[in-house]
């Protein structure tokens, strides 16, 4: 459909100008302008054109508009006469907070006006937070009988991968995908559903990080990526938003990665690069019989929203001396929460061990463990050197290949966050405290290098019985 009118021509126009093309549409064609995406779009909120890509990936930053262009794709296909759509949210709360009841979701968005493309009456969709399920009725009306069905809209959880066993879908719209907690498992089995209609495809609206998962997909020559920061919505964003975040994070890491949506690798310097980390990855079927498990603890101190996050990280050893990064359970904890998580993860996995440090917490660390529970077994231990110089040791491992990360752990505690956290510090001018890092290190430590990231050295003497230490 050729665009002779746009939102965007209308604000380059004087006011007195955009009221006489306003009075001449008269007030019925007003209103349907006023829901009509390709009015209100810009170029690249639209779907692609051509029949090449199987998946339309919009990365891009905070506010540019990528939950409005994922509703509004579903819409216009629901338009078009697709018949059975899949909705993936990376959490459950964010399929009504965000997706069905959110400012640009489909409750706010859509029109009892709305017609199909034949130009018969679909009319407002009815939402059933039960079934997860929007649709839109024949004539707008529901009446309970499939057959009068225009557009079914499913929706699922990225917590839930399992819930995609069986559905089968024409399209698919993903958001946040970069959040997403078991994302290896949900896009896996989200492949499966897809198997309705001539050409099923996928749109994928997000601001980026350097998941695993976003790198495949961007690589792939099937995908069409579409780009765009947050000032591309400058029109519809609050101007004081936009000079704060301007300000606060114009250069910055940060910036580049949520405003600019760049996709951003290893930090110069790193320690632990894209290449190191992908080799490392495993199934969670692939590991075998771990000898030790320890459960790594880098406690915050305080329990208020400016604090550090407590980073808890589960490790395991085998015989042959490769250790296994199993969860990361990383969180914003009270004292008293992480400690009772500390606890729950050396039952759920059988630990031998906690080890915490204890530079901040002192005996306050112990205490708060053997309070909950005074039978696990607990080792502290002190940073008397550098985060650099306890780090290098562990990424010595990496290159040796004795290290792996568990890519689909069985209770979802994704490595995404600690992965990126080890490919972005950066030792002489890093990104705030690397919470998952250093429980990490002290897990790997403890695990392969007797509890103390430094060489073991042994003096040597010669005699003439030969050699000695």
């Amino acid at each position: 459909m050729t665009r002779k009118i746009t939102a965007e021509i209308l604000r380059q126009l004087p006011p007195e100008k955009v009221k006489s093309v306003l009075d001449a549409l008269g007030p019925k064609k007003t209103e349907e302008l006023r829901h009509t995406w390709e009015f209100w779009a810009r170029d690249n909120q639209l779907e692609p054109e051509g029949k090449d890509w199987r998946v339309w990936f919009i990365n891009a930053g905070r506010g540019y508009g990528k939950t409005r262009s994922g509703v509004e794709w579903v819409r216009e296909n629901a338009k078009r006469g697709v018949r059975r759509i899949a909705a993936i949210a990376a959490t459950n709360s964010d399929i009504e907070r965000v997706m069905v009841k959110g400012e640009s979701g489909f409750l706010s968005v859509c029109w009892e006006g709305d017609k199909t493309y034949s130009g018969k009456l679909m009319g407002f969709p009815k939402y059933s937070p039960t079934k997860r399920s929007l649709i839109w009725w024949k004539n707008g009306i529901e009446t309970g009988k499939k057959e009068d069905i225009l557009t079914e809209v499913q929706f699922f959880s990225a917590e839930e991968p399992e819930r995609l066993r069986g559905p089968q879908f024409e399209l698919a719209w993903c958001d946040e995908l970069a959040a997403w907690n078991k994302d290896i498992d949900t896009w896996a089995m989200l492949q499966f559903c897809m198997r309705l209609g001539k050409r099923p495809r996928i749109m994928v609206t997000t601001t980026p990080k350097p998941t695993k998962l976003v790198r495949q997909i961007l690589k792939d020559k099937t995908t069409h990526v579409t780009t765009g920061s947050t000032f591309d919505n400058a029109a519809n964003l609050a101007g004081t938003y936009l000079t704060a975040v301007k300000e606060q994070y114009e250069g910055t890491r940060m910036g580049r990665q949520e405003l600019y949506a760049e996709v951003l690798e290893e930090a110069q310097g790193a320690l632990w690069t894209t290449d190191m980390l992908d080799s490392c990855s495993v199934k969670q079927e692939d590991v075998p019989d771990l000898i030790r498990i320890v459960v790594a603890l880098d406690p915050a101190v305080t329990s208020n929203a400016e604090s550090d996050m407590t980073g808890i990280v589960v490790a395991g050893i085998d015989v042959n001396g490769v250790a296994y990064v199993l969860g990361d359970y990383t969180d914003r904890l009270s004292p008293q929460g992480w400690a009772s998580k500390a606890i729950q993860l050396y039952h759920q996995f059988q630990a031998d061990r906690i080890v915490a440090e204890v530079n901040q917490g002192g005996d306050m660390v112990r205490t708060t463990i053997h309070g909950e529970d005074e039978s696990v077994s607990y080792r502290a231990v002190r940073a008397s050197r550098g985060k650099y110089a306890r780090a290098e040791p562990i990424s010595a491992l990496y290159e040796r290949n004795l290290v792996k990360h568990v890519a689909n752990p069985t209770d979802g505690s994704s490595l995404n966050e600690l992965e990126t956290q080890m490919r972005t510090w950066e030792p002489l001018g890093s990104i705030g405290s690397p919470d998952r890092l250093d429980a990490l290190v002290w897990a790997l430590t403890d695990l392969c290098l007797n509890g103390y990231a430094k060489p073991h050295l042994a003096l040597v003497y010669s005699s003439s019985k030969g050699l000695s230490s």
